[in-house]
């Protein structure tokens, strides 16, 4: 089967390529940028996309539609560092087959992706957990990655993105991106309500 990973970083993506090549049914194909693997699935079959959420030029959440709108087939499992439940909704939503947390344990990630390929609804024990969980009629604070601390933290003192990103040594799709994210997981609509959510909630 051919299979394609997606994520910016390096380290992530030979990890990710060994472990699959030790499970010998894979031809594995890497790539760094959403737009990139939308090129190539377009050319070259592939069965199976393995999805990172934040991405250098984009939402891993927007790649998931819109590789399912174009081949309803394509297995795309998302593997990220994001586990806000409304993340992992919305990437289910877009016709995503399953989820893993990048912390699992490998046998777990072989697993998942099988019982995506299956045809089961595949995810990862701790996003299984985070599922179950009972919805609140209370505003969970979300769990923030370091990063999107830092973007945070850059809006409210009035920066754009473009100096946000010079600051952080990111691209501008990515600060875009950590924007776009931090609003699905404050559910605001816009940075005036988000801001006021994390002031109200001591997380700036």
């Amino acid at each position: 089967m051919n299979l394609a990973i997606v994520d910016d970083h390096p380290m992530i993506l030979e990890g990710l390529r060994s472990l699959l090549q030790q499970d010998g049914k894979f031809q594995i194909f890497s790539f760094t940028k959403g737009a990139t693997v939308l090129d190539f699935i377009q050319e070259n079959k592939v069965d199976v996309v393995l999805l990172d959420i934040v991405l250098t030029d984009g939402s891993g959440l927007d790649f998931c539609k819109t590789i399912k709108q174009k081949l309803p087939k394509t297995i795309v499992v998302g593997i990220s560092n994001q586990a806000e439940r409304s993340i992992i909704f919305r990437f289910l939503e877009n016709g995503g087959n399953g989820y893993i947390l990048k912390n699992a344990d490998p046998k777990e990630i072989i697993k998942v992706i099988n019982n995506a390929i299956r045809g089961d609804l595949a995810l990862s024990k701790e996003v299984q957990d985070i599922m179950m969980r009972p919805s609140s009629g209370y505003f969970e604070l979300p769990r923030l990655t370091k990063r999107e601390q830092q973007v945070l933290l850059a809006i409210a003192d009035g920066h754009t993105s473009i100096e946000i990103g010079e600051k952080l040594f990111i691209s501008v799709i990515t600060v875009e991106t950590h924007r776009r994210n931090l609003l699905q997981k404050f559910k605001a609509k816009n940075m005036v309500e988000l801001v006021k959510i994390a002031t109200e909630n001591k997380l700036i």
